[in-house]
């Protein structure tokens, strides 16, 4: 299969070239491609090429869309979840949230996840295989459809570890940078934290992306190592104080804020002495601690913190220095917030 979503301008003009078409050919497909009023992906919709050219280009199996629409959620606050399924019938999910200034795409980079974080439910089924490049920028097409907007922003934090699918990750950004006119500085992806891989993301950035703008954000949820390994059984792997210090120099190397996540969990997570140790452990570099609630689970029983908790834990931490701020939960009602994503499909 040949998939056209993902190449840049040039390569579609080659494309076109190589048929016997004027170059201009490859930019019309580029255009239709990218333009999200196009409702119509098919390469045989695209309705400024000539006939015979779209039966050339279908028959020899390019394609724009590998994915399809299997169902979707729309919640009371306007997030909207997608099932989508793979050409080789795995499901996957992808949300969009909307502003009335942006709209915010959360991705999925796998189908399922290794990591098995215990608060979440993506990883509850293991993982499938990673996705590519073309899947993951397929799932921004589908969200612009049934929303009718053009995504702003982009989030790597739906179905999967996007570290340990790093080279399709980057080639999604190159092109959501380049062809989808989004800025670096918009997108944001979200890790576990894999061990050497926070490296290995800066020096990959810079060799296909030319350099490293994006944000960033590691899934810490812990002020200190046992607390970590209670809850991310991958975290034995990678002690929280290498994991800093890899952020450091990720920090020093592309000049980039780090944000850290951090999930309120009532009684394991969420007292004033965590807040302490934070602070403690984030006090002198770059970077922003993004307090987020906890999204029910059917598999385990952790409970959110309080408001009142999680005040005084904001409190405390910008007491002590630390720039911080609270995400409130998005798409609740539909299963469309963080750590809620799932393979649906498996579950009807």
């Amino acid at each position: 299969m040949k998939n056209l979503l993902g190449s840049s301008v040039k390569e579609l003009e080659n494309v076109a070239l190589n048929y016997g078409q004027a170059a201009f050919r490859g930019r019309q497909i580029y255009n239709w491609i990218y333009n999200y009023r196009n409702k119509k992906k098919n390469i045989d919709q695209i309705e400024v090429l000539p006939l015979d050219f779209r039966k050339k280009l279908k028959e020899d199996g390019f394609k724009v869309s590998e994915l399809s629409f299997q169902e979707k959620n729309l919640s009371n606050d306007g997030t909207l979840k997608l099932l989508l399924s793979t050409a080789d019938n795995e499901s996957i999910e992808c949300v969009g949230i909307p502003t009335q200034k942006r709209l915010t795409a959360c991705l999925s980079s796998q189908v399922g996840c290794p990591m098995d974080c215990k608060f979440c439910a993506t990883g509850k089924e293991g993982l499938k295989r990673s996705l590519k490049a073309s899947e993951i920028l397929d799932q921004i097409l589908f969200i612009e459809n049934e929303m009718n907007r053009k995504v702003t922003n982009i989030v790597f934090m739906g179905m999967g570890e996007p570290l340990l699918n790093i080279d399709e990750l980057l080639l999604s950004i190159r092109s959501i940078n380049k062809d989808f006119q989004i800025s670096q500085r918009k997108i944001t992806v979200s890790t576990v934290a894999v061990p050497k891989m926070i490296k290995k993301l800066s020096e990959k950035s810079l060799n296909i992306l030319g350099n490293c703008q994006f944000t960033l954000a590691i899934s810490l949820h812990a002020s200190n190592q046992n607390i970590r390994e209670t809850i991310i059984p991958s975290a034995k792997n990678y002690e929280i104080s290498n994991i800093i210090e890899d952020c450091k120099q990720f920090v020093r190397d592309t000049g980039r804020r780090v944000s850290f996540e951090y999930l309120m969990l009532s009684g394991v997570n969420d007292k004033l002495e965590h807040a302490n140790e934070l602070s403690n452990l984030l006090r002198g570099f770059q970077c922003h601690v993004n307090l987020i609630q906890y999204n029910q689970i059917d598999e385990v029983e952790f409970k959110r913190a309080s408001l009142k908790n999680h005040q005084l834990f904001q409190s405390r931490l910008s007491n002590n220095g630390i720039a911080v701020s609270f995400r409130q939960s998005r798409g609740l009602d539909k299963n469309a917030a963080c750590g809620q994503l799932r393979q649906s499909a498996s579950n009807k």
